[in-house]
């Protein structure tokens, strides 16, 4: 009958889960922009012709204008063909050049009935087709492989994604202290994330009880060793860009340091996960087992773990870091330099502070499943 129940509540969460994930899809952050879409459409369109002529070379930088006649492939307008530009800024990482053939998002410019176009430019690449192709191949195998726990797997997936995107970065940018909101939401979000895929039991409440330990220990380390480094928060990628367009309030730094509790909160949940779970089998298996002898073993189980997982984020962070590394070696930069500069200073903070947390997270919840899992109910009957 225990049984029967927990899976009727966790049928209820799936569903509230899933509503709350269709609330949030419609939700507005707060910082729509209409105005910007009036007299303007973004549409599909396809590169027919490509004219070069106006683009100089200077050095490695192409500048100029690429002329393009375009198809249009969706809305209102679909089917007409317009002559458009692609502007280039001198700018390698922002500029892009076009081929015939190449699928495009274009920004087509109206007249005040929207009657006909009057300008047209290619933005980008048309890469959402593939995404979405991407994603939804992603999760079929998820499904497949998973079944019933796959589908809370993706659902967990949809609603921190959502909960990131529509709570956490807009009240980033309305000013809310940072550290305390991104605990928060972090907070949030791993309870739901742990709740759907272990349910209603003990070896969930282990499982977050030390998930969110392990991101409170990182959260504090951060903000203490933060402090010790002093890295501003401009030393991190379009942090300059938002003073500049009109957000020279935020607290960049503290975004920062609560960017690397966010970054490390994933393999904490999974280290918190590995414990809470063998100790769960323990208890199964063995029903008399003392609460010494359950912790000790959870303490076994998150040694051996973190000999992998101490450089999981090594790994993780290093691979977006790898032409910064490439750039300071093929300068001769001595490693002594290197190490002190903010942009290295910052990945050094991040990596560091982040597997230190994932490691204190292991006899954290082995600590908190000895506790959990000795107190209550009979050791027999106990739900994992």
């Amino acid at each position: 009958m225990e049984k029967k129940q927990f899976k009727k509540t966790d049928t209820v969460f799936v569903i509230v889960v899933i509503c709350i994930s269709a609330v949030l899809w419609f939700f507005p952050t707060g910082f729509e922009k209409p105005e910007l879409m009036k007299n303007a459409y973004h549409e599909q369109a396809r590169v027919v012709s490509v004219d070069n002529s106006d683009l100089k070379r200077v050095g490695l930088i192409l500048a100029g204008e690429q002329r393009l006649t375009l198809d249009i492939e969706s809305g209102s307008f679909k089917g007409e063909r317009v002559d458009g530009i692609n502007p280039l800024m001198g700018q390698m990482s922002y500029d892009k050049l076009f081929l015939e053939g190449d699928k495009v998002l274009a920004i087509l410019k109206t007249d005040g009935d929207n009657a006909r176009i009057i300008s047209a430019r290619a933005a980008e690449l048309y890469r959402l087709d593939v995404e979405l192709v991407l994603f939804a191949l992603f999760g079929l195998f998820l499904l497949w492989f998973a079944r019933w726990t796959g589908f809370r797997a993706l659902l967990s997936f949809v609603f921190t994604a959502l909960v990131i995107w529509k709570v956490l970065i807009p009240l980033f940018l309305k000013g809310i202290p940072p550290l305390p909101v991104a605990f928060l939401v972090v907070s949030l979000t791993t309870s739901v994330i742990m709740l759907l895929i272990t349910g209603f039991s003990r070896k969930g409440a282990v499982a977050l009880a030390g998930a969110i330990s392990g991101v409170a220990i990182t959260a504090v380390l951060a903000v203490l060793f933060g402090a010790l480094f002093r890295v501003p928060g401009t030393a991190r990628d379009f942090a300059e860009m938002l003073s500049y367009n009109g957000f020279y309030t935020l607290r960049l730094t503290d975004i920062f340091l609560s960017g690397i509790f966010i970054s490390a909160a994933g393999a904490v949940m999974d280290m918190a996960m590995d414990v809470a779970a063998s100790q769960a089998e323990v208890v199964e298996k063995y029903p008399g087992i003392t609460r010494k002898e359950l912790i000790m073993s959870g303490f076994r189980v998150g040694q051996a773990v973190v000999g992998t997982m101490t450089t999981t984020l090594l790994f993780a962070y290093s691979g977006s870091f790898t032409f910064a590394l490439m750039f300071f070696m093929a300068q001769g930069s001595p490693i002594g330099y290197m190490f002190t500069m903010n942009y290295v200073a910052a990945e050094i903070l991040l990596t560091l502070v982040g597997s230190f947390g994932l490691v204190l997270v292991a006899p954290a919840t082995a600590l908190l499943g000895g506790l959990i899992y000795r107190t209550g109910a009979p050791e027999a009957s106990l739900s994992s």
